[in-house]
């Protein structure tokens, strides 16, 4: 039975909340169906009455957080303003920023193995994240010359890339990784040599 005060409506969100408590706890692949269900206080049969299985669950705890993640980014870039420069590494920061602050949503997203793909909506919504970066990209790299000019998708990639192995190697702790250097500096220096090999920032910034 369900706990005291659940109504129809938010036992679903229950379900999706307890998930995001035990990835945090034991990681994406760390519990089951059953564990989640009574960490929500429900019987294993009700969650079938809200999601086909456990990577059903995981997946919808993925799309709420590209949800958060797409409009963490999009505050961050700020259509580009006060510069293209500055609104480009904004994203970068608020990568780290989301990582530290929903580590349950972003291993549901990067570490679960559920495909973005696996539903409609998952996959619109992690387009939608993907789509802010790419704009940044875009909108920086109309300073490069067209001939030498990277295409959008790959200049965000690259960036997604290395806020990503950031996050991964430094950020999270994952695989107990140290560096004598804060991540936030990192990244900066990171991406701060990529845009300079780019001709975008002067060599002595």
């Amino acid at each position: 039975m369900a706990k005291a005060g659940y109504h129809h409506g938010n036992l679903r969100q229950a379900l999706i909340d307890a998930t995001l408590r035990l990835i945090e706890a034991r990681g994406p692949q760390g519990f089951t169906l059953s564990e989640a269900a009574k960490a929500a206080g429900v019987t294993p049969a009700a969650v079938y009455r809200h999601f086909a299985g456990r990577d059903d669950l995981i997946a919808e705890a993925a799309r709420q957080g590209y949800e958060i993640f797409a409009s963490l980014m999009e505050y961050a870039f700020n259509d580009g303003k006060p510069s293209a420069l500055a609104a480009f590494e904004a994203t970068g920061r608020a990568y780290l920023a989301f990582a530290r602050r929903y580590p349950g949503h972003y291993m549901a997203m990067f570490e679960s193995g559920v495909s973005v793909n696996s539903n409609p909506s998952l996959a619109a919504v992690a387009a939608r994240a993907r789509g802010v970066l790419e704009a940044a990209a875009t909108k920086l790299s109309e300073h490069i010359p067209p001939d030498r000019r990277p295409p959008a998708s790959m200049f965000s990639a690259h960036i997604w890339a290395m806020s990503h192995g950031v996050v991964e190697l430094f950020a999270r702790g994952s695989v107990g990784s140290q560096s004598p250097f804060p991540p936030e500096e990192l990244l900066e220096a990171g991406i701060g040599i990529y845009l300079r090999g780019l001709g975008l920032i002067p060599p002595d910034r």
